[in-house]
């Protein structure tokens, strides 16, 4: 690094750099002094050595789609703009999908290239563990090539528990019915105090990281998040990171960190403020810089938009996810800026590209399925998702 760029800096913030240029492992309190520092030129810059350092100017993304069983759910989260209580099964934005409306959905991408199908939803009391199992299964016999990635671990949980297995038990099952990998849902932030407050009612913080570590040493690998910009300070951020990077160095068996950011719109904490674009990028940029033992940082374009997604490619993150194809309603039904959230191929290519980086498709464990740099795309406005 320049020593003329920042020499302006505190010491302790100048340590800091010396430490992530020679490649070392930054404490807890100094993950808080860089949240505290408001240099956003410095924390990119930082962050942007330990991201070209992993992964180079790579972006990636994948080609997937989401299916959302139901959002009807037995948990009263106080952030969540998507769910409905059993109570509320009549109102407008309730719905809970028939397995054939399930299968149709699968049998809609038979034709295209797709990799990933993302199963997540409300946690509804029907809707167990071998009722999932079987699900899967037969979505595997519509497409035995798709990576079924599904479940946070607040579903995990409340299936396991009512079908009197153990967790690992429970992923065993799921395993060897076709299910390959999990989302990292359900995590939100993992202070007890602040969880009782915000989601008091579903897995606990130590449950959410045992359901992970029972996958890992499975084989099931999986990703990992955290919600920001409510009622967290900078400290509950790092502490959630912290615990995190621990069970990361235990097992190895997470692909990605995805910080989320707080939406408020429709939901019990539209009090609060968001957080701005700034906030974001500090939030990614830190968390690639205290996260030294993941290989990638992911920014979900549905959740911050389009451009902030770009921006962020420069403060440390180096995935925006996938093509989504307007299968997603989590983030849209709480204010999010994409409303419509569907990108082609050739959308997402040239958001990486107008962003300096080298556009990468990947399947889900990062295997790197197709570099974009010289493709000319043929545009077709009528097709949601492009063939090669």
């Amino acid at each position: 690094m320049s020593t003329s760029l920042f020499e302006h800096l505190p010491e302790e913030l100048q340590k800091i750099s010396q430490k992530v240029i020679d490649n070392q492992r930054i404490s807890p309190e100094e993950g808080i002094q860089l949240f505290e520092c408001d240099e956003l030129g410095f924390l990119g810059h930082l962050s942007n050595i330990v991201r070209e350092r992993k992964n180079g100017n790579k972006t990636y993304f994948n080609r997937n789609f989401h299916i959302e069983p139901t959002n009807i759910c037995v948990f009263d989260c106080k952030f969540c703009s998507y769910s409905r209580l059993i109570r509320e099964r009549d109102d407008y934005q309730a719905w809970e999908l028939s397995e054939e409306e399930i299968y149709d959905m699968v049998r809609a991408y038979e034709n295209q290239p797709i990799t990933e199908v993302h199963i997540v939803g409300g946690v509804h009391p029907k809707m167990g563990l071998h009722y999932f199992a079987n699900l899967i299964k037969n979505i595997k016999k519509i497409r035995p090539d798709l990576h079924v990635k599904a479940f946070t671990a607040v579903e995990l949980e409340y299936m396991c528990r009512k079908a009197k297995v153990s967790f690992k038990e429970g992923l065993k099952i799921l395993k060897e019915h076709g299910q390959d990998s999990l989302p990292g849902g359900g995590a939100e932030i993992f202070d007890e105090d602040l969880r009782n407050e915000i989601c008091k009612d579903k897995c606990t913080t130590a449950q959410w990281l045992e359901i992970h570590e029972a996958a890992h040493e499975l084989g099931m690998p999986s990703n990992a998040t955290m919600l920001y910009g409510h009622i967290e300070k900078y400290e509950h951020r790092i502490d959630h990171m912290l615990r995190l990077r621990n069970l990361q160095d235990k097992t190895g068996g997470f692909n990605t960190f995805i910080p989320l950011k707080f939406r408020n719109k429709q939901n019990q904490m539209s009090d609060i403020d968001e957080v701005s674009i700034i906030e974001d990028l500090k939030n990614y940029a830190v968390s690639r810089i205290f996260m030294d033992n993941f290989n990638h940082i992911k920014a979900y374009w549905p959740m911050i938009g389009r451009k902030t997604a770009q921006l962020s490619q420069s403060y440390g993150v180096d995935d925006i996810d996938g093509t989504i194809d307007d299968s997603t309603k989590i983030y849209s039904m709480a204010g999010a800026e994409d409303q419509n959230p569907t990108l082609t191929t050739e959308q997402l290519v040239n958001l990486v590209k107008e962003s300096g980086r080298t556009p990468i498709e990947r399947d889900t464990v990062y295997n790197e399925l197709k570099d974009y740099t010289d493709v000319i795309f043929e545009s077709d406005d009528n097709k949601k998702v492009l063939t090669y």
